[in-house]
């Protein structure tokens, strides 16, 4: 079976959801037997991998515009998967979804993973909105299969589209741990164990870093008290920039894009994590944190909602008087490893539903 993976900047170690669900899903469809080959964008790729991990890779080049990169990249790849007589292409998100109909007319069968409703991100302008809508409406239409990864899209899809059949719930899932302890790494980033917040995200307006700056900044925290950031940006601009600014005057700590050790040790020796954001899907940052039994705060949207945690880890979306207030009782409290039932969210058990449905 040879499947094509587009809608994705690429794998492996480029920040983003839907390239964390790649990077996790296609070694272990092509530990199956399947036959998978990731299209990349090669501008977030610094190597020159043709395979990883039993994964094939195809860098295939687009312009760097932030209007036109996710669009052209994909019809570039469709054209890819039909070429190369692909039995299914899996197709993520919904602004390449606007090509379903294009790669129907080619003859692929195509699997749409709706990774949630992009329109709703503080980014995009009113034309790209249309666009992003026209996508959605694309993929939900015409797509052979849908995977939505939450309930909250599931019941999206239903009442806007009034698609119920061949709509399959497969939760985004989360890596086991790696508990490690990286003294000189936190003591680099001018931290103790412990005695810290981390949040984790791209530097983008719906993630809402900016409010838990400034609900840091508010809060009465433990003397020595650090807020963490781990994440960048796609493109610089004005919002990254003031972000930096803002943070920079807060004395935060800006630990920039991570992954492994790295990661995982400020993972392990948080005192909590911390997600405000208006728009996600089903987020993966949250889940990552919990794995490491971090006590989290989070906004109380549908999507984080449906992760099932005590009602005293939500906070009113946008209330930073709130947000404050749960900081300073997290404190208060200490920190207190939490146990989460992480069943649901098993990568293995993902690819074998995946596999299953190719």
């Amino acid at each position: 079976m040879k499947v094509v993976v587009t809608g994705t900047r690429g794998i492996p170690y480029i920040m983003g959801g839907v390239e964390k669900h790649c990077e996790e899903l296609c070694p272990r469809l092509a530990a199956m037997g399947v036959d998978v080959t990731v299209i990349r964008r090669p501008a977030y790729a610094n190597d020159s991998l043709s395979e990883w991990r039993g994964v094939k890779i195809k860098d295939i080049p687009a312009p760097r515009k932030k209007a036109f990169e996710a669009i052209v990249h994909t019809w570039r790849a469709v054209r890819y998967a039909a070429r190369e007589k692909a039995d299914v292409l899996y197709m993520n998100a919904i602004g390449p979804a606007l090509l379903t109909p294009f790669a129907k007319l080619l003859g692929l069968k195509v699997v749409f993973v709706h990774h949630g409703p992009d329109y709703d991100r503080d980014k995009w302008g009113r034309l790209a909105k249309a666009m992003l809508r026209l996508g959605e409406r694309m993929g939900c239409r015409y797509a052979d299969e849908v995977i939505v990864i939450s309930e909250v899209i599931r019941e999206h899809v239903r009442q806007r589209y009034g698609r119920v059949r061949n709509v399959h719930l497969i939760y985004n899932g989360v890596s086991k741990p790696d508990f490690c302890e990286e003294p000189e790494w936190l003591a680099q980033l001018g931290v103790e164990p412990g005695k810290y917040v981390m949040g984790m995200s791209r530097l983008v307006p719906e993630k809402r870093l900016h409010e838990l700056i400034e609900a840091f900044k508010a809060a009465k925290l433990p003397e020595g008290t650090k807020l963490v950031i781990a994440g960048g940006s796609d493109f610089e601009d004005a919002y990254s920039r003031k972000l930096k600014a803002q943070a920079a005057d807060a004395g935060v700590v800006m630990a920039g894009v991570l992954r492994g050790k790295k990661l995982h040790s400020l993972l392990t020796a948080a005192s909590c994590f911390v997600l405000p954001s208006s728009h996600e899907g089903l987020p993966i940052a949250l889940l990552e944190a919990m794995s490491y039994r971090l006590p989290v705060i989070v906004s109380d949207i549908p999507a984080n909602l449906q992760v099932g945690l005590p009602s005293s880890c939500y906070f009113p979306l946008g209330d930073i008087a709130a947000l404050t207030s749960a900081l300073e009782k997290q404190f208060a409290q200490g920190a207190v490893k939490q146990d989460y039932d992480m069943s649901a969210y098993d990568w293995d058990r993902i690819a074998g539903q995946i596999f299953q449905l190719f």
